[in-house]
């Protein structure tokens, strides 16, 4: 191992530590030199002073001391760069810490990297203006998805064991799918957010991109809780690592729908997720059930939800800045800004709720629901997302609001229902990750994590891409 980054979880590093076979100080230089001959441009900004300080008095008794660890851009390090990954905000520093980033640094964390995202979260590619494109580790012509496409990037890359992420319409998950990697959507308000938080849509949710369940347990515990700043958060829940190989599964019901009735899926794909389901469900002693899943179809009702917070962002920096913003995110906002109405408002209303009801009867038929983590592998690395899919013009079947976030459907349901769903990282095709989306209904997040547990002993998945650090 000596030169060469980590490439186990980030609880095995934190025991190298504990015993004394590796230091804080040499894990950090091996990442920082994975980092610095890296073709994937996954990170953004480094703060190597301050990590080698961190990294040189690191409490290794703590739960992540020493371990390096990468921060998406969306999320403010205090004295990092708070750009958004926008050009609006290419000057600016972050004052002080998100009330989560003081909470990973409580956890004895080397906080070392800032990774890439999509502009404002609004894509699910990573390919920005400002710091252009970010790639996937399995197929450097790929993406690794977004908007936490760096820290995907990073973790299946072998640049850093874990890093953190945010989902507000499967922007943890996609990424997860497309990188090989476990991600955890959880109930919203799950982990703090602010200083400073909005109200927004209520769909976005932080959490990590991770190498095995056991770190993305450990996160969670350290990281979850109400904080007075977010006044949405929901009180502490505790023993989620401890309890892991613990909760009898048996008994409860799994229902296997790839294309959740709400969007196109390859058919390789769908048949992988439905296999791998099978088999997850005979491993955790799941009774597998038919069920019906009666969604209303992502329509614009999803790109109007985000719209209201993305101009509250700009401030006052719009409409000057609005040569600045990418061609997706100027489009959505003129449109939405021009068509925003109380009528339109009543619309993204009466679909929440219309799509609150499916969930809740979904979650009556079956305690996990199997499905498609994305439509298909992988696409191209800068971008857009398809309008097609193994040559059908999902344009000319669906309608372009409806093709053009068909690689969101399969994910944003668990946002805008504030429910919890995770990526395992299951099967393979093209040489490329496929992810297996299992949905829940809300605070079942350690029953999701046992789930993970037993995929990841009985089914098990690489921790990091083929040929990595990359």
């Amino acid at each position: 191992m000596a030169g060469d980054p980590w490439l186990g979880d980030a609880c095995g590093l934190v025991e190298e530590f504990r015993a004394g076979r590796l230091s804080p100080s040499e894990a950090l230089e091996e990442s920082l030199s994975a980092i610095g001959s890296s073709s994937l441009n996954a990170v953004s900004h480094l703060d190597v002073d301050r990590a080698r300080e961190l990294a040189a008095a690191a409490d290794v008794s703590a739960p992540f001391g020493g371990v390096p660890v990468g921060v998406k851009e969306l999320e403010a390090v205090e004295g990092w760069p708070y750009t958004e990954a926008s050009l609006v905000f290419a000057e600016r520093r972050a004052t002080r810490d998100d009330t989560s980033v003081r909470r990973l640094r409580a956890t004895g964390a080397v906080l070392v990297a800032q990774t890439t995202a999509s502009e404002f979260g609004g894509v699910n590619c990573t390919s920005t203006a400002l710091h252009g494109t970010t790639r996937n580790p399995w197929d450097r012509t790929r993406t690794p998805g977004g908007s936490s496409g760096g820290s995907a990037a990073a973790v299946a890359g072998g640049l850093l064991p874990i890093a953190t992420g945010s989902d507000g319409g499967g922007s943890i998950r996609i990424p997860a799918g497309f990188s090989g990697l476990f991600g955890l959507k959880a109930t919203y308000g799950r982990i703090p957010k602010g200083p400073g938080v909005g109200v927004e849509p209520l769909t976005s949710v932080l959490g990590c991109l991770s190498r095995s369940v056991r770190d993305t347990a450990r996160y969670f515990d350290c990281c979850n809780g109400y904080d007075v700043h977010d006044p949405l958060s929901l009180p502490a829940i505790g023993g989620l690592e401890a309890g892991l190989g613990s909760r009898d599964l048996g008994g409860l019901r799994l229902a296997i729908l790839p294309d959740l009735s709400t969007a196109r899926v390859r058919g390789e794909v769908a048949d992988l997720v439905a296999g791998a389901g099978a088999e997850l469900a005979r491993h955790a002693g799941l009774a597998v059930v038919e069920a019906e899943a009666h969604l209303p179809p992502l329509e614009d009702e999803w790109a109007m939800a985000g719209q209201v917070a993305f101009l509250a962002d700009l401030g006052e920096a719009y409409p000057d800045c609005i040569e600045q913003l990418s061609p997706e995110m100027r489009l959505g906002l003129e449109l939405y800004r021009e068509r925003f109405s109380l009528e339109h408002a009543a619309r993204l209303e009466g679909y929440r709720r219309r799509l609150n009801e499916a969930m809740a009867e979904l979650f009556e038929q079956a305690d996990f629901v199997v499905a498609a983590t994305n439509p298909d592998v992988a696409f191209a690395a800068e971008g857009p997302p398809p309008s097609s899919l193994r040559g059908t013009d999902l344009i000319a079947e669906l309608g372009f609001i409806r093709a053009i976030m068909n690689n969101a459907a399969l994910t944003a349901p668990s946002n805008l229902n504030g429910s919890p769903a995770m990526s395992l990282p299951l099967c393979r095709l093209d040489g490329l990750p496929v992810g297996v989306q299992v949905l829940s209904a809300h605070h079942r997040e350690a029953l999701l994590l046992e789930l993970a547990l037993v995929a990841e002993r009985e089914m098990g998945w690489p921790l990091v891409a083929p040929g990595s650090p990359s």
